[in-house]
Formats: C-alpha cells, sequence, structure tokens
C-alpha cells in the first residue's frame, strides 16, 4: 500500500513515504501550471497527467475516478501498462540522490513466493533493483519477513517469528540468530480484506480501505451489515487461514520442537487496535509445534520494515 524508505540522519532515523496509487486525468495547461506550483507529485506523457501518491485519492473524489496500482498482490502489476514508470518515479521521490553514487547500501525489501499461489517474484525483484541501481544506489534484496525481524527482535538476538501482513501479501519468516529457517508468503493481506468487505457491502473498494486505515477496531461490537463488521469478520477470516498456513509449513520444513519463539507481527493491515489481541489468542490455540512466547505488534507495524531493511544496510556498510 505504501512505499517507503528509512534513512539515517546522525542520530535521528528519517522515514519518507508514497502511497502506491495514481489517478489519470486530462491535460490542460491550467492544470499543469497549477500542479507545478504546488506540492503535488505528478508526471505528463503526451496529452495525459498522472497525479502519483497519496494525493491520488483526493484527486480521485475531487474527479471521481478510481486510482490504480502500481503494485497489486504484493509485486509489479501484471496489467498496468504504467507500473514501471510509476514505481520509479515513487522510488526516486523516497530515496532521494545519493551523496556517493553507486557506493551508498540500500536494501528494498522483497516478499518471498507464495505457497498457496503460483505468482513467482523473481521478476518482481529484479525490476525493483533496477530501478533503486537507476538512482544511484547499491541495491540488495531482503525478504519481507526477516525485515521486520531485524526491525524488531534485536532484543532476542534476531530470533523468532517475523509475520508482516502487507496490503497484497502477508510474509513469514522464521529466524534463528539471524539466520532463516522458514520463509515464505500468503497471497492474502489487505487488498483482499477491503475487496470481500468491499463484495459484501456493496461500497467501493476504496471507501472500505479509507474506513480501515482512519478508525476501525477489531471489537466485533459493530452490527452485522456495515462497513466495520465486514471489516472484522474478514480480518479474522484472515487471520485464521495465515495461521494454518504457518502451521503446514513448519510441519513440512520439521522444525524443532523445544524451541519458544517469540511473535512480532508488523504491516499495515495489522495496526487496526485489537489486532495483535485476537491474533495472539488464535495463535495459542493453533497447533504448532513449538511454543510460542510473547506475541506482539511492532512498534510502528506501517515502517517496521522500511527500518529493518535500514538495519540491514547499516550492517553492510559497517561490515565495509
Amino acid at each position: 500500500m505504501n512505499i517507503q524508505s528509512a534513512q539515517r540522519s546522525g542520530d535521528q532515523t528519517v522515514l519518507k513515504r508514497q502511497r502506491n496509487s495514481f489517478v489519470e486525468i486530462d491535460y490542460s495547461d491550467i492544470a499543469e501550471k497549477m500542479l507545478s506550483r504546488s506540492d503535488v507529485l505528478y508526471i505528463r506523457k503526451g496529452e495525459r497527467v498522472f497525479i502519483v501518491g497519496e494525493d491520488a485519492l483526493n484527486f480521485a473524489n475531487i474527479f471521481n475516478k478510481e486510482t490504480r496500482r502500481p503494485m497489486t498482490e504484493g509485486i509489479l502489476s501484471r496489467k498496468e501498462k504504467w507500473a514501471i514508470p510509476m514505481i520509479r518515479l515513487m522510488i526516486e521521490r523516497v530515496l532521494g540522490e545519493p551523496d556517493n553514487e553507486g557506493e551508498e547500501h540500500a536494501y528494498f525489501v522483497c516478499p518471498a513466493n507464495p505457497v498457496d499461489s503460483d505468482l513467482d517474484t523473481l521478476y518482481h525483484q529484479k525490476t525493483v533493483q533496477a530501478l533503486v541501481e537507476e538512482a544511484g544506489y547499491n541495491a540488495h534484496p531482503i525478504n519481507e519477513g526477516m525485515a521486520t525481524i531485524y526491525s524488531e527482535l534485536s532484543d532476542n538476538n534476531f530470533t523468532g517469528l517475523g509475520i508482516s501482513f502487507g496490503a497484497g501479501m502477508t510474509n513469514v519468516c522464521l529466524s534463528y540468530y539471524a539466520v532463516p529457517v522458514l520463509q515464505f508468503s500468503v497471497a492474502r493481506g489487505g487488498d483482499w480484506i477491503d475487496k470481500q468487505a468491499a463484495n459484501s457491502t456493496g461500497e467501493p473498494v476504496d471507501r472500505i480501505t479509507r474506513a480501515k486505515e482512519d478508525d476501525f477496531k477489531m471489537d466485533f461490537e459493530t452490527a452485522t451489515g456495515d462497513i466495520a463488521g465486514a471489516l472484522a469478520i474478514y480480518h479474522d477470516a484472515h487471520m485464521e487461514y495465515v495461521i494454518d498456513q504457518i502451521a503446514n509449513q513448519i510441519v513440512e520444513a520439521d522444525i524443532e520442537e523445544d524451541l519458544d519463539l517469540p511473535v512480532v507481527l508488523a504491516g499495515g493491515t495489522s495496526s487496526p487496535n485489537g489486532f495483535s489481541t485476537h491474533f495472539k489468542k488464535k495463535l495459542r490455540d493453533a497447533d504448532l509445534p513449538f511454543d510460542i512466547g510473547s506475541v506482539r505488534r511492532a512498534q510502528n507495524p506501517l515502517t517496521s520494515n522500511a527500518k529493518g531493511a535500514l538495519v540491514a544496510a547499516i550492517t553492510e556498510e559497517e561490515d565495509e
């Protein structure tokens, strides 16, 4: 749902973000003059003007248009012909120019191949790597679940289960002392929840997404038929599905049974109040071959993976 970066500046971590969306409007001289004087991110292609990022939602509402996504299902959209130019623009905006071109390390987060779909993530990974390198950086991929662990489990020697609930996919990584033992993704995420809730209520997907991001809570007290009620139902179904996939993959991988692992949850889909409490209960009730220690949400689920990639980049530079 978001293209983000994290960079060190002195003792501070600087975060930048662009929403993974754009909307197309008709070109006019007046429109371009107004846009050029504003902070709105846009590009012009012939007689087309594309509003990119967070402002795309506002323009979509004004012009009664639907936003489009350069990335869907957790990877570059296969159906959107403007996907790569839009992602290139977002990457350039959130990274900025390097001080030393080609020498600074940028780790970018990539999903693992899903266990419940024939989607392959290699094309996405190689394309994003090329775009990051075009921006002037030494690019390295990092698994999304591993980024969660780098960000949140330094106090446990980077050992535990990291689950990143993204928009397109849900990524899972089991790490032991920073070595990934098991990593995979599930081809469902926040987008799946939004689409199911939209189908059930008859509301547009963009409205469902906005309601979820604004004030949705997993309290299961909202009357069935409301947007919040539908969101609660499909969040619950998504949790059960992810836990079933985790149990299946751990059994297949023959993980040791004497482990006592902490679990950390990241990604925007894990942000609603009550999510981590509800997930913890379901996970403890599941038939897993090892003990579950603490289950907690990342300090900031939305930015956790960008910070995890930053930890990897800092480590790379320190090693040099």
